[in-house]
């Protein structure tokens, strides 16, 4: 609480620092977007300032109006679904006036991000890879949780243990190497884990940016493969007050969910209040029916509130994220029938109103994360400063014996603080230089009655410069970066208190840095280079753990003698784009130093090691590091021949191959590497089809998995996964009025519509028990599955 009252006390004092001190002249924003090929003007397209949170929307003639803006060159970012995005900067001075012609395209290629550079910056002028995804895209889904929806873009995967849980993985690296922000604040939640998720409403997100590559100059440790920036709360329209109301209802697991959310914007004073609720029974496929215990339930609130002025701007931003979910261990009878755990420590088969239940059964996780932050960015003169400080606590609890139904036999209980502060500098002939500090403290405390790690206590910090120069066509960015990171860890105890792990502190430093160039050769083609050190201290599991716990199907133990890793990559793109086509080549090169991985320990007596947890042999996996490449492509082709600019034709293919330096067990290929996939899409889309229907789209698309026969067999800690394909489609569209307005959005999809049986190679429920019935190994994914999507917007 006095965390709390602190972060509150934060954002009161910098609305009054801000607003008696900070003396801008303000500005206005005006003009009309049509549409380049037909002249019309556009509705709903949005207009929208990143550095300074502050947009609008076209009306119905297309006009827009920006007020209360500083003076000053501004990048403005113009968006619509169905076209391509247009970002200029702009010099804003008085009364600025600006028509702007959109054309239609479905790749993004120009967006304005803000993730991994020091500033918003525009797509094409930076020198790695980024994804956007915005709001209308995410609503096209059928995915049950936020990471599955991603892994639609070239590069992007996940890691899976049931519906409710997924783990993103950019260019196959995971876990730890992937850092997640939601509103610029690190998400910190056992990211370690297979069976820990992100624990972000998937409803509440506006945007999300992937940043493929090294980040760790910008972010520090964690960011070695890349960050996922989750944006929930974006302002709306000044004047303004709207609000939404959908529901989404899934055939196979009877998912239902409720959510709505009130925004609004008043003479600056703006505001966001959200909700959702999600319930979900057990899936269904063609080889193993209903899997038991594969259901969860959701429910979450959050929301922001703020002040934009002349100024800049100042917000307090909460969320709560509450998750209830069944943990899926495959244990079957003789029959191929899933068994459920009956007091007394007896087996039974489930029933049918098991399956249909959406209350989970044992053992099941229950997950609660709660935040606070507040993020400000003030103009001081022409230079700004952005400033975020942020708590978070995540307490995930896991439940596993019937008899004593409130027991937690584990309970992580991890509080966090982190901060954030960048100083930019305004441009000086073509520069743009920043420098900035962030870092968190972080404690972990055991609650549950057993310890998988220990009690710990980390603080880490790091400085950074990062500049970008713009000259004629090319675009240099880049910078260096130095971090310390400590870490305290109490002795690890068993359920009866006896010490099975020491004590210990460590310290690590580290030096990364990146430098780039973007070069823009014609209007239509693009190149860029990067190369980039970055860095990942051991996490706390590595280290220390020595346990095992629901879900995992492993026993762990660290090593308290791992170094960190240190990567280099260097990766290169080609982008073209014109009224034909668009196509984007990539590819990258990443070289680790003690690379760490674990695999499984061999008996000596032969075959696996195994551990006696309570009566149950539970295989052991160790960690180690060795040197090891990894190496990559991904290709994105979208043809749309002018004149017939509705039809798409998209492919999207991504290819990963890791490689240890030298062999173990005679392997030399790395874990949880993804299968190369081909995604091809063709699509129709239909601006107006007629006065009631706008935004109209038709799809259909062939998911092409490839087998993945380079596994990491050492040990039997990987097996082959053979490849599959599925089928997808999808329509919608907004109802309107006679007026325009729309009454409400709708959403049909349907996925894997031949009903495949197939087991993704990243599923960690492929390495559940064996089906005695049958001889397959492990749990299946989804099956078939329709979905329904509606959305009321309204406004006011």
């Amino acid at each position: 609480m006095k965390k709390i009252f602190l972060l509150v006390l934060v954002f009161i004092s910098m609305l009054t620092f801000a607003n008696n001190t900070i003396k801008n002249l303000k500005g206005s924003f005006s003009g009309v977007v049509t549409d380049a090929s037909t002249g019309k003007p556009l509705s709903n397209v949005s207009v929208y300032i990143s550095d300074s949170k502050t947009g609008t929307t076209t009306n119905a003639k297309g006009e827009y109006n920006l007020s209360n803006i500083s003076e000053g060159v501004h990048l403005v970012e113009y968006s619509h679904i169905g076209f391509g995005t247009h970002a200029e900067q702009i010099l804003i001075k008085g009364d600025t006036k600006k028509d702007i012609a959109l054309v239609e395209a479905i790749v993004e290629n120009n967006a304005v991000v803000i993730t991994g550079v020091s500033r918003a910056s525009q797509l094409r002028k930076m020198p790695f890879q980024v994804s956007v995804l915005r709001k209308e895209e995410l609503q096209q889904s059928a995915a049950t949780n936020i990471i599955d929806a991603i892994t639609r873009k070239a590069g992007v995967s996940s890691i899976a243990t049931g519906p409710a849980i997924s783990k993103p993985v950019i260019r196959g690296l995971g876990y730890n190497r992937v850092l997640t922000l939601n509103d610029g604040v690190r998400q910190e939640g056992q990211q370690w884990g297979d069976e820990h998720g992100i624990e972000i409403d998937e409803t509440s997100v506006n945007k999300i940016e992937i940043l493929k590559g090294p980040a760790s100059l910008v972010y520090g440790s964690d960011a070695m493969a890349g960050v996922i920036n989750i944006i929930t709360n974006v302002p709306v329209a000044l004047n303004k007050i709207k609000s939404n109301i959908g529901t989404n209802y899934q055939t196979n697991n009877k998912l239902k969910s409720l959510y709505g959310n009130v925004a609004g914007n008043i003479n600056g004073f703006n505001w966001n209040l959200y909700g959702s609720t999600k319930a979900v029974a057990d899936y269904k496929n063609k080889y193993d029916d209903y899997v038991y215990n594969s259901k969860f339930k959701e429910k979450n609130i959050g929301g922001y509130v703020g002040y934009n002025g002349k100024w800049g701007f100042s917000h307090l931003i909460i969320s709560n994220f509450n998750l209830k979910a069944g943990l899926i261990e495959g244990a079957r009878d003789s029959l191929g029938h899933f068994l459920k755990v009956i007091p007394g420590g007896a087996d039974a088969e489930a029933t049918t109103d098991d399956f249909k239940s959406t209350k989970p059964n044992f053992p099941y996780q229950h997950i609660k994360h709660f935040k606070i932050a507040t993020d400000n960015n003030i103009n001081i003169g022409n230079n700004k400063l952005a400033l975020n400080i942020g708590y978070q606590r995540n307490q995930r609890q896991e439940y596993g014996d019937i008899d004593n139904p409130t027991q937690q036999a584990l309970y992580f209980d991890l509080a966090t603080t982190t901060y954030a502060a960048q100083f930019h500098v305004k441009e000086t002939n073509g520069w743009k230089p920043s420098i900035g500090i962030n870092g968190m403290n972080q404690t972990n405390t055991n609650r549950g009655l057993e310890q998988l790690i220990p009690n710990y206590n980390l603080s880490d910090i790091g400085v950074f410069l990062f500049a970008a120069k713009e000259y004629k066509k090319i675009t240099f960015s880049g910078g260096a970066r130095f971090d310390i990171r400590n870490i305290t860890a109490k002795d690890l105890l068993d359920d009866v208190g006896t010490v099975k792990g020491n004590a210990f502190a460590k310290n690590y430093n580290n030096i990364s840095g990146s430098a780039g160039v973007a070069y823009q050769a014609t209007k239509s083609v693009n190149v860029k280079i990067n190369i980039a050190k970055a860095f990942r201290a051991p996490s706390i599991p590595e280290l220390a753990s020595n346990g095992t716990h629901e879900g995992t199907i492993r026993y762990e133990y660290g090593d308290i003698n791992l170094k960190s890793e240190i990567s280099t990559q260097a990766d290169a793109s080609l982008e073209i784009n014109n009224e034909h086509f668009s196509l984007n080549l990539a590819g990258f090169a990443n070289n680790f130093n003690n690379f760490i991985f674990y695999r499984k320990l061999e008996s000596t007596l032969g075959g696996d090691s195994l551990v006696n947890v309570g009566g149950d042999f539970i295989t052991a996996f160790k960690f180690e590091q060795k040197k090891a490449m990894l190496t990559g492509a991904e290709i994105t082709f979208d043809l749309h021949p002018h004149p017939v600019h509705w039809l798409h034709f998209q492919n999207t293919f991504s290819y990963v191959s890791g490689l240890l330096k030298n062999a173990v067990e005679g392997t030399r290929n790395l874990p949880f590497i993804p299968a190369p996939k081909l995604l091809t899409e063709l699509r129709a889309d239909f601006k107006k089809l007629n006065k009631y229907f706008t935004n109209t789209y038709a799809k259909i698309e062939l998911d092409n998995t490839f087998v993945q026969n380079k596994a990491f067999t050492a040990y039997q800690t990987e097996t082959a996964t053979n490849g599959y394909s599925l089928i997808n489609i999808g329509v919608g569209a907004n109802i309107v009025s006679a007026k325009g307005n729309t009454i409400f959005t709708i959403n049909l999809s349907a996925n894997n519509i031949g009903n495949v049986a197939y087991q993704n190679h990243l599923s960690r429920l492929k390495y559940a028990e064996q089906n005695m019935a049958t001889g397959r190994n492990g749990v299946f994914n989804m099956g078939r599955n329709f979905s329904i999507k509606v959305n009321v917007p309204l406004e006011f």
